[in-house]
This record gives C-alpha cells, sequence and structure tokens, in this order.
C-alpha cells in the first residue's frame, strides 16, 4: 500500500470527542446522552451541503472529512464537537494502514 503524507501542523482544530450513553432523564427512565471520551487536535475540512425534507422538516446537513492522529477506541456513531457544532462519524479509516492518521467522514445536521 502507498504511503500518504499528511502534514501533522495542519491538525489546527481544537476538537472534543464524544461517544453515545444513556443519561437518566429524571423521571424514572433515560434519555440520549453524549460521554466526553477525548479532547484532541484535528483538521476539518467541509465538503457538501445538501437540503432535503425529513418527516416535514427541511434538513440541511453538511459533511465534513475530520483527519486525527490514530485512536483505537473510535468507533462510528461517536462524534466530534468543533466550537459546540456536533459532527457525528458516519465512517471512518486509516488511510495507508501504519496507524498513524484516522479520516473520519463525518455528518453536521443543520436545520
Amino acid at each position: 500500500m502507498a504511503r500518504v503524507f499528511l502534514d501533522p501542523g495542519r491538525l489546527d482544530a481544537r476538537l472534543k470527542l464524544e461517544a453515545p450513553a444513556e443519561a437518566p432523564d429524571g423521571q424514572g427512565g433515560v434519555g440520549d446522552g453524549w460521554t466526553p471520551v477525548a479532547d484532541l487536535w484535528g483538521r476539518v475540512e467541509p465538503l457538501r451541503a445538501r437540503s432535503r425534507e425529513e418527516a416535514g422538516a427541511d434538513k440541511a446537513p453538511v459533511s465534513h472529512r475530520v483527519t486525527i492522529r490514530y485512536r483505537e477506541d473510535l468507533r462510528h456513531g461517536m462524534r466530534f464537537v468543533l466550537h459546540g457544532r456536533p459532527l457525528e462519524v458516519r465512517s471512518l479509516y486509516d488511510p495507508d494502514e501504519r496507524r498513524r492518521y484516522l479520516i473520519c467522514d463525518c455528518e453536521e445536521a443543520r436545520p
């Protein structure tokens, strides 16, 4: 496999990594919540935006490519938070299979 050069100096966005978690809703049940996992540096590149209707409401998701240093614990369904904006991880891969970086395809849902 070919080597991929990624400049670590371009990992200039401060991100919070969060995992989904069930949180008590105060009425004896549980609701969806997020648990902080780590603060890390990454590169965020907006890719495209598209408008669609979902359940009668207009949605305009924006897709991003997020590059970070390799982590064993990152999974599909987790999310990054960039300046209060959640970027949900849709897919991730190691570009050269050398465990140096991960490239994540993420989606930010905007109303």
